[in-house]
């Protein structure tokens, strides 16, 4: 029996009008679906993509032992996410050697801090994969925000908010554009980089960029919480102006 091939398909920022057309096609043409989630909530992804997927279609939900009650720091993150990527992916083996498609669904582009990547890395040299590139959160939110990011020869630098508050402030001040992602419960820390880096008052904060209820302001009038879903926009200082 052939092998199915499993397509890993970036849906985008939020915006269901955001997603490509080859995205669309392989969507409306799925029986099986799966994506991540929380185990009490339907996944983020899988909402973007509900425009497009036929009634019927087989849903595979990969649910998260846990997100923030179990800090990165603790030994047992590593050990625990590890063994749930690894179960994951035997979970589309299953379905994959039996010769049936799967396509993973990734928010935003699946090859910049995806989840999608743990799969992928398990089950490249077993199965034929398609990655679908999906336009990436940082984009999406910097066209809502019409915060135009390089100019010329600006260097942008993409960083995780999770990073310690002193490497934060050295690439903030190293860089000539910077997109600060994972805010979270980090923004206290956040704000302190960018005070230290001296870029505090050219940083743009933007929440559920392109989803509803999005909106956009100067990071100095935010406050110390952040969801999930938002990002620090530092445009660049080069260039012709």
């Amino acid at each position: 029996m052939a092998q199915g091939t499993l397509h890993i398909v970036g849906v985008g920022p939020g915006d269901p009008e955001l997603l490509t057309v080859r995205a669309v096609k392989i969507l409306q043409a799925a029986k099986v679906v799966a994506h991540f989630c929380r185990h009490d909530k339907k996944g983020h992804a899988r909402t973007i993509a509900d425009p497009y997927i036929t009634p019927g279609t087989q849903d595979v939900r990969l649910a998260y032992p846990f997100t923030i009650e179990v800090s990165v720091e603790d030994p047992a993150y590593q050990r625990d996410i590890q063994g749930f990527y690894d179960a994951c992916a035997e979970q589309l083996a299953e379905s994959l050697a039996q010769g049936q498609d799967v396509v993973l669904l990734c928010e935003g582009e699946p090859f910049l801090y995806g989840s999608a990547m743990y799969l992928f890395d398990r089950l490249k040299g077993r199965f034929h994969t398609d990655v679908v590139p999906g336009i990436a959160a940082m984009n999406g939110c910097w066209s809502q925000a019409q915060v135009p990011m390089t100019h010329g020869d600006d260097v942008l630098c993409v960083l995780p908010a999770t990073l310690p508050e002193a490497e934060l402030a050295h690439w903030l001040g190293q860089t000539d554009a910077a997109v600060v992602m994972k805010i979270g419960r980090n923004m206290p820390k956040v704000r302190r980089a960018l005070e230290q880096s001296g870029r505090l008052p050219d940083a743009h904060y933007v929440e559920r960029g392109t989803q509803a209820g999005s909106f956009t302001q100067l990071f100095e009038k935010c406050g110390d919480t952040a969801p999930y879903f938002s990002l620090v926009l530092v445009p660049g200082r080069k260039g012709v102006r």
